[in-house]
């Protein structure tokens, strides 16, 4: 079996559920600037995408005052981020076997403050790249490489979790092997050849015995 030195993982539909709070007023800018009634399935694919490039996607006119709108609606939401079960459990565990771990992220460093802080699960995070860390984000490598650096190990060391195609992708082009979290229940496409498929963050606990 091979022995990682560290687990870096995505947040969204990962460690947290942030899809409601996150969609749902997605919706609401969506029927304010476009006059459309669009579903929540036609919006899940945007979770991975960081906020801005969300905006260019919808041909949004003024996209700055629009996104800023968006993390506002987001923010007063009623439903706020929640870990999913199990989730802490697993960090906790993995931090009392001396596994390193982190968070690489398309979220604004902002955000990450209030979700991550607001759990209190930012505690057994020992770097987060974020949206403003590099010019790139996934599925190009550029972020996974950058927490790569900060942790100071190879590719080969170090396990990738995340729960989208871009996730998988990046982690590929990164070098590293990657963990598909399907604990979500959400379709967001195929993810090409994960090395493990994780139906629970407890599924981790075998795969990253020290």
């Amino acid at each position: 079996m091979k022995h990682y030195q560290a687990v870096l993982y995505d947040i969204d539909g990962t460690l947290l559920n942030t899809v409601n709070m996150n969609m749902y007023p997605l919706l609401r800018i969506i029927k304010e600037e476009r006059g459309e009634e669009w579903d929540l399935a036609d919006v899940v694919k945007f979770m991975a995408y960081p906020g801005m490039k969300v905006m260019e996607e919808l041909g949004i006119h003024d996209p700055e005052t629009t996104y800023q709108r968006w993390v506002r609606y987001v923010n007063e939401y009623e439903e706020g981020a929640t870990p999913y079960a199990g989730v802490a459990e697993t960090l906790a565990t993995l931090r009392a076997r001396g596994v390193r771990q982190g968070v690489v992220s398309s979220k604004k460093r902002a955000q990450y403050r209030i979700d991550m802080g607001g759990t209190g699960l930012d505690a057994y995070m020992e770097t987060a790249v974020l949206e403003e860390d590099t010019p790139q984000h996934k599925p190009h490598p550029a972020p996974l490489l950058e927490g790569l650096r900060r942790l100071g190990l190879a590719p080969s060391q170090v396990l990738y979790v995340g729960d989208t195609p871009s996730d998988g992708q990046a982690a590929q082009a990164a070098g590293m092997d990657f963990g598909y979290a399907k604990w979500n229940g959400l379709d967001q496409g195929a993810v090409d050849h994960p090395t493990y498929v994780l139906h629970a963050p407890g599924d981790l606990l075998p795969i990253l015995e020290k």
